[in-house]
């Protein structure tokens, strides 16, 4: 089997711009699946310290940890990209305190070069925006809070 190295390079190149962790290509008999893995983040709970303070010092960075994403925050349907505007020089679609309709378009997610709008389930008020500009974003992730 000839392996195309310029083509798994390219795909290789996408996953990393994207933020997806897993692209499969087919073309006839041929077929190629790039995966990368993806660190993930460990949090250990110190052991408890003879003395006060380091046990003070060692708790911190777990109290720090990001809080919990609201039950009701609308997610993402797809892995890809988030563009909180229609375009770079626009303004964005929402922001914190805007009141907004069922069906309104709340930001785009970018899949595979598609721009897929991501549209309001309900009315109400948009709480919290949990994602950034361009961020990579994985699928069932939190992006806005409307209540």
């Amino acid at each position: 089997m000839n392996i195309d190295s310029a083509l798994v390079r390219e795909l290789a190149e996408l996953l990393a711009e994207t933020g997806l962790t897993e692209i499969e290509v087919e073309d006839g008999e041929r077929k190629i699946k790039v995966v990368r893995q993806v660190a993930q983040q460990i949090v250990a709970a110190a052991a408890p310290a003879l003395a006060a303070a380091p046990v003070a010092a060692a708790a911190a960075p777990v109290a720090e940890a990001a809080p919990a994403a609201p039950v009701d925050a609308v997610k993402s349907p797809m892995v890809g990209t988030v563009y909180l505007a229609p375009e770079p020089s626009a303004p964005n679609f929402i922001s914190v305190g805007q009141q907004v309709k069922a069906g309104d378009v709340l930001l785009i997610v970018e899949a595979m070069k598609v721009m897929n709008q991501i549209n309001a389930p309900k009315s109400g008020t948009i709480q919290a925006i949990l994602v950034d500009n361009q961020q990579p974003v994985e699928f069932d992730q939190p992006l806005v809070v409307i209540a």
